[in-house]
């Protein structure tokens, strides 16, 4: 290994005088007369040109937040919610995941609206600002499946992610459910 490493050194060396414009000297014993300095000095002149004449690299675009509708709802006030020992006084809106959409509770009546992940954006934007006294925060809850098989529990993964990735991209906070 020392050898080959002293080998490629004793080729380099010779090799990088003659691009600087010297000689090489063969292993013939001859001399072969290599690039001039000028020459060499006009290549490194002629690639910066063309590393100054490239395009630079255009910056990051920040993107704008689109409108979501729900603007108008102040950011969520974690001081105003009401234990978790009892959820019926919760007052924000309230999703259930369940393995063949999301429940959305009416919280006047109890009943359990079903929902495809499409219809939740305009299901929350069309409710009345007295509709979110803690601020912009949901509660989500999971259901318990009926038949607890690896589809059931695959759905339910699925439906949760998407729920709350349109959650976020609303800007609305999640409260979990214990």
């Amino acid at each position: 290994m020392r050898d080959t490493v002293r080998n490629i050194f004793k080729k380099c060396i010779p090799l990088c005088r003659a691009a600087l414009g010297g000689t090489l000297r063969l292993r013939s014993g001859q001399a072969h007369e290599c690039v001039r300095p000028y020459a060499f000095f006009a290549c490194l002149i002629l690639l910066g040109a063309l590393v100054a004449c490239s395009k630079p690299p255009q910056p990051e675009t920040t993107e704008t937040p689109q409108p979501t509708g729900l603007e108008s709802i102040p950011a969520p006030d974690s001081s105003m919610y009401p234990n978790f020992s009892d959820l019926t006084a919760w007052k924000n809106p309230y999703l259930v995941v369940r393995e063949d959409g999301i429940g959305f509770v009416d919280l006047s009546n109890r009943e359990i609206h079903l929902l495809t992940q499409e219809e939740i954006p305009a299901e929350l934007v069309a409710l009345p600002s007295s509709a979110w006294p803690y601020g912009r925060v949901v509660l989500v809850a999971q259901a318990v499946p009926k038949n607890p098989s690896e589809q059931t529990k695959a759905d339910l993964r699925k439906n949760r992610a998407l729920l709350l990735g349109t959650l976020k991209e609303l800007d609305v906070q999640v409260r979990e459910a214990p």
